[in-house]
């Protein structure tokens, strides 16, 4: 039976998670019904989940531009980085009571997802590392020149992380050239391609990066599953010790999260492959912004100035600020209209904090606060869009008649709800 558009929510919280396709579906069931075998055994039917694994391994490389063996699957994007960052900085004799080296200096920016964020944060406190914060330019891109400067000033650093593109606002940072300098210093340089691959053509080649993470739940796969690329050379300690990923990264691997992964990367590489999709996910993303902006004249895209190039934000995203409105209270107005969207608010204790990200971009509180991204997938349509531009005018409108009735900003009750996802 078809959905009914009027019952169905209008899904745009892409960048938290995707729909999982037809295709994934189906091979998340053959696994669970034929293979459902464990891929280290060597009697037949364990080394027929072992092909489909290696299968699907070969089309993730295949996605990125890769050679399979470079790859490391493991239970999420998070723990892929942190056995980038973490191992690759074991592997070096700079973390733990065996240390052979002083923890020297990572350089990353505030404007990370809080798996790179939190993860230095600990690093700096426990094991002594120093952080570096690379300055941004006004719309919020890591400037390479900063990074020049500070591999320069600072012999001691061991590890750059900055991300390809940015989850919230879909700022896309100069990673070819932030990799080229890492290069020529000696310099391990890696990048959270979460939002990236999947959405946009990826060769590895292009930006030689050292280390590449991403997760293919954010490409129509399903959660459970996190890929490490490492380059030829690049040595990388295990954190969760066993024989399984050559060492790498211990523990049965997740059969049908990875066949699942195998076929979403075959899904991107066949809707990259015609470029029009992402000319048409981008009409439809400036379609959105277009909507709002022209219903609410005094909304304001982040960052401001965004908009000036094509290419300095991925097709899909957008952020745009409701001035004297609380993010979460227009989220869960909106949850209720059916129209699914995130912030960067955190709620503790009944007390609401903007979006670090969008703070360390320069953008004042008092738009953070207010601020909503809103990110469509390869399937969202110009209905969609239309219908969701109408209600959130109507939500915004019904907020601010409230605010203006009690003389405050609408503020929501603690929730859960509106934070920023992995």
């Amino acid at each position: 039976m078809a959905a009914d558009p009027a019952t169905t929510p209008i899904d745009l919280d892409n960048n938290a998670t995707t729909r999982p396709l037809d295709d994934v579906r189906s091979a998340v069931e053959l696994v669970l019904s034929e293979l459902w075998h464990n891929p280290s055994s060597v009697h037949r039917a364990g080394q027929a989940a072992r092909q489909r694994v290696e299968l699907a391994r070969k089309h993730l490389a295949e996605l990125i531009g890769a050679r399979p063996r470079q790859l490391t699957l493991c239970g999420s994007g998070t723990e892929a980085i942190d056995l980038a960052i973490r191992g690759a900085l074991l592997a070096m004799g700079r973390l733990g009571g065996r240390r052979r080296h002083p923890p020297g200096s990572i350089v990353t920016t505030k404007v990370e997802h809080a798996a790179v964020r939190d993860l230095v944060a600990a690093l700096e406190r426990e094991e002594g590392v120093r952080v570096h914060w690379l300055d941004l330019d006004p719309i919020g891109r890591a400037r390479a020149d900063h990074l020049r400067e500070l591999l320069a000033s600072d012999p001691g650093i061991g590890l750059v992380s900055v991300q390809w593109a940015n989850n919230e606002t879909g700022v896309v940072h100069p990673v070819g050239e932030i990799a080229a300098l890492c290069r020529d210093r000696g310099v391990v340089f890696h990048t959270d391609a979460t939002q990236w691959v999947g959405k946009m053509d990826t060769r590895v080649s292009e930006i030689a990066p050292s280390l590449l993470t991403f997760s293919p739940h954010k490409f129509h796969g399903i959660k459970g599953v996190g890929v490490l690329y490492a380059a030829q050379g690049v040595r990388i300690a295990p954190l969760i010790h066993g024989t399984q990923e050559t060492g790498r990264r211990g523990g049965t691997e997740n059969v049908p999260g990875i066949v699942a992964a195998g076929a979403a990367a075959q899904a991107a590489m066949r809707w990259l492959g015609d470029p029009a999709n992402r000319q048409a996910g981008a009409a439809l993303r400036d379609r959105l912004e277009r909507g709002i902006l022209t219903r609410l004249p005094d909304a304001v895209l982040n960052p401001a100035g965004a908009t000036a190039r094509a290419d300095a934000r991925l097709w899909n995203t957008t952020n745009i600020a409701f001035p004297r409105l609380e993010a979460e209270a227009l989220l869960l107005l909106l949850s209720e209209r059916g129209v699914l969207a995130s912030a960067g608010a955190a709620c503790s204790s009944g007390s609401l904090e903007p979006s670090p990200v969008l703070l360390a971009m320069g953008i004042p509180p008092e738009l953070a606060h207010g601020s909503v991204r809103f990110s469509i997938s390869r399937f969202t349509t110009a209905d969609e869009i239309d219908r969701a531009v109408g209600i959130v005018a109507e939500c915004v409108a019904r907020l601010r008649e409230s605010s203006n009735a009690t003389g405050q900003v609408q503020r929501a009750t603690a929730s859960p709800h509106g934070r920023i996802p992995e």
